[in-house]
Formats: structure tokens, sequence, C-alpha cells
């Protein structure tokens, strides 16, 4: 019996060794195919603009060929284009004229050179790919003299994409020569079969060589000057200027496999920091739930007991208490609608999160798949609707609401609506400053069709059969009349509320969100989802021991108006976040022109307003369920 199930199995393991996620399957290459260079975008972390490749006037291919892009690619401002650049597999070049053969320097006229300059000012860096690998730039650093062989491989760190060209002064030179160094894997064949290669590694090394010093021939090759002896090329922003376009490609054997070939460009060097503080926050929560349990679970164990002795009701009853709010507590709060709305927003993206995070850390969103993180978050978005529109109409119709149609509504578009209306007049400004980065109309018109296509249809679904569903089971009746709440002490304010509740959560996710940051800003790559997964794990738990622990206060000081209270208070570390957001623009970025500030301050207010919808949501239902229970323990007349 057992031999037959292993007989079964043996086929489907040996067909596992061919299985890779969808759209990332290896390309083998035989010696003197083509390796196709593309071009991806321009971009600079002091503008935050990207610009498509031929906004600038490189060397044009015959005809101009513009990859079909996911929606996550047209977002992120990706417009891969075919560039001139020849290389086949293996085969050298020490130095080829890009265009304008055989030796014809290219003409930039003055508006071209005044660009040219502009971006070399701004501090471009030009994206490429080979095989869908990114261009990066090697950058070696070296502690001591003594020790450079034994840092030499410690302190190799890669840059993406290589400058356009560098400043000397008030001068600007372009790099107009890209030595390319690419890397591949001999893959195993057979004897009689011709070998395989795969590329593993693109690395540019540029260089600015002014065209004298080029000597390109008639066939279109060149010759590349001594190091010590060539001058660079110089752009005068107020005059034409002429140059050459040159490159050379060297091939080198790499023992990384194919499977491998990202390490380069994910390695961080301070893996050390995220396990850090990853520690640092968990002994920090169990520290805190550790407390948390012991003075809530003695208090209201003492509290409990003290209510249910039925010998001295009226000792009781003269005491002060969350006991004395019992008719009060489950009153309905106002504009029910809205509040209900804005945590069905909140239920939606902290499903979208959640998923997003586990399967990239699945290793499913890898970064060879371009934009699909995006995609995938947009998509899931939409269809986690049904959810956010469930636990809407639950709550809405426990808090005692009709108008269940207009809640639908109000829900499907009160927080997609206010993303919208900001992206929507940021991208004005970018489409003023003709970026790649602005959403062309149609790409918007697809956005709006499925917001209202798919969203909306899904959150009146889910509304339906939440309003339809019994309501929240409350263990106690409301009074008629309201009670007289009392003179509250100073730090039960609100906004002191949120700056105690939003330290902690914070504070166990702070570091994490520095390297969120630059990742958005900085260009960097973000692969450290196993990493995101246990913060987003802490910050649930967190938020949820925050918002228990200030509704009990709120109760026992008699204010029973704790719905709306709850959901903003949870939300306290979404401030800390705005706080981090300008200390971060103000020390690490270097942008000073009204648009990418502008750019910079719509994107983080929409980060801070969603985080604040999740960590709200989170601590709200966190404190119903607590006080659902606490008040379902005590005997009530």
């Amino acid at each position: 019996e057992r031999l037959r199930y292993l007989l079964v199995l043996l086929p489907l393991l040996r067909g596992t060794d061919s299985f890779y996620v969808p759209g990332v399957a290896p390309i083998n290459f035989h010696r003197n195919d083509p390796v196709e260079i593309k071009a991806v975008k321009l971009t600079s972390s002091r503008t935050q603009l990207p610009y498509e490749y031929y906004s600038l006037p490189f060397c044009q291919p015959t005809k101009i060929t513009y990859k079909a892009e996911n929606l996550g690619e047209v977002l992120r401002g990706d417009r891969i284009v075919n560039t001139p650049f020849q290389v086949s597999m293996s085969v050298e070049k020490k130095c080829e004229v890009l265009c304008n053969l055989p030796n014809k320097p290219v003409t930039l006229t003055v508006e071209q050179s005044k660009l040219i300059a502009e971006r070399i000012r701004e501090d471009y860096y030009v994206h490429l790919i080979a095989d869908n690998l990114p261009v990066a730039t090697r950058l070696e650093f070296y502690s001591s003299r003594e020790e450079e062989e034994k840092k030499k491989e410690k302190d190799v760190q890669f840059e993406h994409g290589y400058r356009l060209g560098f400043m000397d002064g008030n001068k600007f030179y372009l790099h107009n020569h890209l030595s390319f160094i690419l890397y591949y894997h001999r893959e195993d064949v057979e004897e009689n079969q011709e070998p395989t290669y795969r590329v593993v590694r693109f690395e540019v090394i540029p260089q600015s060589i002014k065209v004298e010093d080029l000597k390109a021939d008639e066939k279109g090759l060149c010759t590349l000057p001594e190091a010590a002896g060539s001058a660079p090329q110089e752009i005068d922003p107020s005059r034409e200027n002429q140059m050459l376009f040159t490159y050379s490609v060297h091939w080198e054997e790499s023992d990384i496999k194919w499977a491998s070939r990202w390490d380069t460009y994910l390695t961080m060097s301070d893996v050390q920091i995220h396990w850090f503080s990853i520690i640092n926050s968990v002994v920090v929560v169990f520290f805190l739930s550790g407390i948390l349990s012991m003075i809530i679970i003695r208090t209201l164990r003492k509290d409990i007991a003290n209510y249910n002795k039925e010998d001295d009701i009226e000792d009781t009853m003269e005491e002060s208490g969350w006991k004395l709010v019992h008719g009060d507590v489950f009153r309905p709060p106002q504009y029910p609608m809205i509040l209900s709305s804005l945590l069905g927003s909140g239920i939606q993206l902290f499903c979208m999160i959640l998923i997003v995070i586990f399967v990239a850390m699945l290793g499913m969103l890898s970064p060879s798949s371009r934009g699909a993180l995006m995609t995938t978050a947009c998509f899931l978005f939409m269809f986690m609707g049904v959810f956010g529109g469930f636990f809407a109409g639950r709550l809405y119709r426990t808090l005692k609401g009709h108008r269940w149609k207009k809640g639908a509504f109000c829900t499907a578009t009160l927080y997609p609506g206010v993303v919208f209306g900001i992206c929507f007049v940021l991208n004005c400004f970018i489409w003023g400053k003709h970026s790649s980065g602005a959403v062309p109309f149609p790409t918007m018109v697809a956005l709006l069709c499925m917001w209202f296509g798919i969203s909306l249809p899904l959150v009146y679904l889910g509304y339906y059969f939440g309003f339809r569903k019994q309501p929240y089971d409350n263990p106690v009746r409301t009074n008629q009349i309201p009670r007289q709440i009392p003179e509250q002490r100073w730090y039960m304010n609100k906004f002191v509320g949120i700056l105690m509740a939003g330290i902690l959560p914070f504070g166990a996710m702070f570091i994490e969100l520095f390297f969120i940051f630059s990742a958005i800003w900085e260009n960097q790559f973000y692969y450290l989802f196993g990493f995101l997964f246990l913060v987003f794990i802490i910050l649930v738990v967190s938020c949820s021991q925050i918002s228990i622990v200030m509704v009990y206060f709120q109760l026992c000081a008699e204010d029973y108006r704790w719905w709306w209270r709850t959901f903003l208070v949870s939300g306290g570390s979404a401030f800390y976040v705005l706080i981090y957001a300008i200390f971060y623009f103000v020390n690490k970025l270097d942008i000073v022109e009204f648009i990418p500030s502008l750019l910079y301050f719509g994107y983080t207010a929409l980060m801070v307003l969603s985080f604040w919808l999740l960590t709200g949501t989170i601590g709200f239902y966190a404190a119903y369920m607590f006080v659902r229970k606490i008040y379902a323990a005590v005997k009530i007349d």
C-alpha cells in the first residue's frame, strides 16, 4: 500500500523542479543570443517626479515600443521601453558608438542642454533592465587601508540605477559612456547539447568622456582613453553641445544561481536592527500584557465580586465605578452612519493589508514582477468591500440605524472618495510637470470603473447581509433618560488620550516605518515582509491592549460616551506617524521645491488617514468586545 503511494507521489515531486512564480520563469540564452536592454524611467529622491527615458535626448532605436504595463507599474510611473543597445550573450564589446553612426557626434540644442543640466542638478538616476534585472552601480567602502582585504566583501553595496551625471562647482557633466558588466550562470546540460546561460547580475560603470577623447572610427568603434588623461563631457546649458553616446559590454561567469539573483538587490546590511526592533517590541508588548492583565483582571474580579454581592446593594450603588453607567453604556452615539462607514473602511483596509503582507511574506509578490504589490493591493481593497460592508451594516443596525441603503453608499464612498480626491489633485500637479508619475486618463477611468463596478456593488451586498443579520447582543438594556456625566479630570481629555495611547503602538513599529519610508521616497527595494508581518501582529496586539485600558478608565470615570472616543484614541499612533513623517522630510530628504513637497505631504496625509482608520478599527472592536464581556459578568437588577 505504501509503495503504491510512493509511486504516485514520485512523478509529482519530479514536477516540482520546474515550478516558478507566474510571470518570472527563467530565460535560457545560448551564446550570441541577443539580451535586450530596456529602460524603465528616470527618478530622483529630490523631486519625487519620475520621467520616462526618452524625455531626455538619449539615442533612440528605429522603432520605439513600450511594454504593456500592469496597474501597479502605471501607478509607480514605470514606462518600460526598448533601447538601441546591442548586447549578445557572452560577446564582449570594447567600445561602440550608440547612435549617429559611423562617428558623427550628437548635437544637443540649447533647450536639450538646459534640460539635461537641470536633471543633473536635480540628482536624477537612470534605471535600465536586462532580462528583467535592474541595473545597479557598485559602491565600495573601506574602513581602513590595512583591513582592505578583510572588508572587501562586506563593504560592497549597490545603488539602484546609475547617476545621469555630476556637478563640479557650477559645471555640469553627463555620463555619456556606460560600461555594462553582466554576470551569467552556466546551466548544467547534457554532453551533446549547446551550453545555456542565464543572466544573474547587471552592473554598470557610468563614465563621462569628452567627445575628442573617444576617438571613434568609421565602423562605429571607439577607443577609451586612459583614466588619468581623459577630460569629462561638459554640458553647457547656455549653448549647443556636441558629444558621443558610447557603451562597452563585459561578461563574467558567476556561481550565483538564477533563483538567488535578486539577493544582491535585496540584501540589507542591517537585518540585525530589524531583529533588535522586533525583540524590543515583543518584550514591551509582553511586559505590558502582563501588567494590564494583572491590573485589569484583578480589579475587574474585585469590581464584579463587589457588584454581585446581593446583601449590600445599597452600598454598591453609592460607590462610583463602571457599573453605574450600565444603563447608558450601549446608548447609540451621534452620527452612527459615519462611525459604521469609517469602521467598515477600516475592516476593508485590515483585510487587504493582512492578505498582502502574508502573500508577500510567502514570496509571491517578488520585486521581479514589477508593480505586482500595488496591483494586488488595489484589487484586494475592491474585493474586501464585501467584508467592510458586512461589518458596517451589522454595526449600523446595532446602533439603531434604519437607512441601510444610504449607509452602504456612505461606506463605499467616504474613505475611497477622500483618497481619490487627494490623488486627483496631486495628479493634476504631476501632469503639469509632464512626469511619467502622472496617472494617464484611461487608467483613471479604469480605476473609477473598478470602484463603482466592483467595490460599490460588493459593499452593498455585504451591507445588505450585515444589516439583515441579528444585531450584536448587548448584555444590558439602555435607560430612557441619559445619565448626567460628572466633570472629568484633565487627563481624561481626548487629545491627552490620543497622545498616551499612540506611543506604544508607534514605538513597536517605528524602525520598520523608517525602512518603508526609505523604500517609498528614496527608490529602495523593501522586501522584509516577514519582519513586517511580525510588526503587524505586534501592532494589532498593542492597539487592542491600549484601547481596552483607555475604555476601562473612561467607564470608571462614569463617562459612557466611548464609541467615537475609542475610535479616535486607538488611532493615536497615526498622530506620531505624522510627526515622524515631518521629521523624516526635514532631516532625511533633500526636497526644496513646492510640487515635490506637496506630493510628499499629500501622500503622507493619505498614509496617516489610512493608518488611523486601521488602528482605530482594531482598537474599537477590541474595546467593544471587552465592554460587552464585563457588563455580561455583573448582575443587574
